[in-house]
């Protein structure tokens, strides 16, 4: 696969498909930064686990259609505020940031504080894998327990319209 397609799909992302190790792959927002990608996850943000910790994360991006084109291996390396790339980095992801209270300094400020983490995802050369070399099955799984998801109790008796 041409390293082009990669590089595209990395420009047009807003949301990726992100899992370390042999765990579950997350949707998770990101901004295109150069050739790789800006993720922030912690209190407060989207929920990664073992990202912020890992050394490699598996990637799957999307195409115009939705659909998924590119699967890639990627280095993570976390940025430490107040670091040059995350000086860069942080006030423009925090501006693309929705639904946030406060300017985006401010929500740079609580990133530092509250030890969230900012990483960046480079593509390892050669690991990508386009869409003519994907498995043609679904990857759709059963919804995941959490505590967020209630049982709806049936209702005691329905009503019925009776004909007259």
């Amino acid at each position: 696969m041409s390293s082009a397609v990669l590089d595209e799909a990395i420009k047009k992302a807003a949301i990726a498909w992100i899992s370390v190790g042999d765990g579950p792959a997350y949707a998770l927002w990101c901004m295109p930064v150069e050739a790789s990608l800006a993720v922030i996850s912690g209190p407060g943000e989207q929920f990664a686990p073992g990202l912020a910790e890992a050394q490699r994360a598996t990637v799957r991006l999307r195409g115009d259609h939705g659909g998924l084109i590119v699967e890639s291996a990627m280095t993570v390396s976390r940025l430490v505020p107040g670091s040059e790339e995350w000086n860069e980095i942080a006030p423009a992801l925090a501006g693309k940031r929705l639904n946030a209270t406060g300017t985006a300094d401010d929500l740079v400020a609580r990133w530092a504080a509250e030890g969230c983490a900012l990483v960046r995802l480079t593509p390892v050369a050669e690991t990508a894998v386009g869409s003519g070399d994907l498995p043609a099955e679904s990857h759709a799984e059963p919804p995941r327990e959490t505590p967020a998801r209630v049982e709806t109790r049936r209702p005691f008796r329905l009503h019925r319209v009776t004909k007259r």
